[in-house]
């Protein structure tokens, strides 16, 4: 079942390892079916470059597996209460890219420094509280800070990227990692000003208006 969802969630979970965002078998990629609200995410300690499509887990909204010959990831439940609290949601990424995770280590939100960052997030991207892995708190923490973003700092822990596909998702999970490290390079050469809080919402009207062959409007 899910054939083309679950080809389109191992290759999106790849693309996590090619760009540096994982290492070993730590992080995922989940992707929700729409039209049966079922969800396909990585397994468990499965190594990012041997998955197959095949390998991949089916189960619904309450972490229930379907289908799929192993046992789904230890993020599952909180991927799970995100897409049951989110109806526009269709996509989630957890990562531990090192920039970004050296934030959320400090328990610091990434500072919008950079006209990239405003442009493409609008705001700080946050920090959410600890959360034990494995149960639901994290997708709790996940929309207790996420409000109108896409990206969030896991305490302690790592990234969560939402979007309304998976696709979008690690594209944000991309940019987080990107305005992360540019942060973290300025910042130990001393204090630097934020952008202003006119100025991110002026660059970010503009991107959503005006940015690529097409408006990009709230779905970026």
């Amino acid at each position: 079942m899910l054939e083309d969802l679950k080809d389109h969630v191992c290759r999106l979970n790849q693309d996590l390892l090619t760009h540096g965002l994982v290492a070993g078998t730590s992080g995922n990629v989940s992707a929700r079916d729409p039209e049966t609200n079922l969800l396909v995410i990585k397994p468990s300690g499965v190594a990012f470059d041997q998955l197959t499509p095949d390998d991949m887990s089916v189960v619904d909204l309450h972490g229930n597996v379907v289908e799929g010959p192993h046992k789904p990831s230890v993020d599952t439940a909180s991927h799970a209460y995100v897409y049951r609290h989110r109806n526009d949601i269709h996509g989630v990424v957890h990562t531990h890219s090192p920039f970004a995770t050296s934030f959320a280590l400090r328990g610091e939100a990434i500072p919008v420094l950079t006209t990239t960052h405003a442009c493409l997030f609008g705001a700080e991207i946050p920090i959410t509280g600890y959360a034990v892995i494995g149960e639901e708190e994290i997708g709790q923490e996940i929309m207790a800070h996420v409000g109108d973003g896409t990206s969030v700092l896991m305490r302690s822990h790592g990234v969560f990227t939402i979007g309304t596909d998976a696709a979008r998702a690690l594209r944000s999970a991309l940019y987080t990692e990107e305005c992360a490290e540019a942060a973290h390079l300025a910042l130990t050469r001393g204090p630097v000003e934020p952008l202003a809080a006119d100025v991110v919402a002026a660059a970010r009207a503009w991107y959503l208006s005006d940015y690529g062959q097409a408006p990009v409007g709230s779905g970026s």
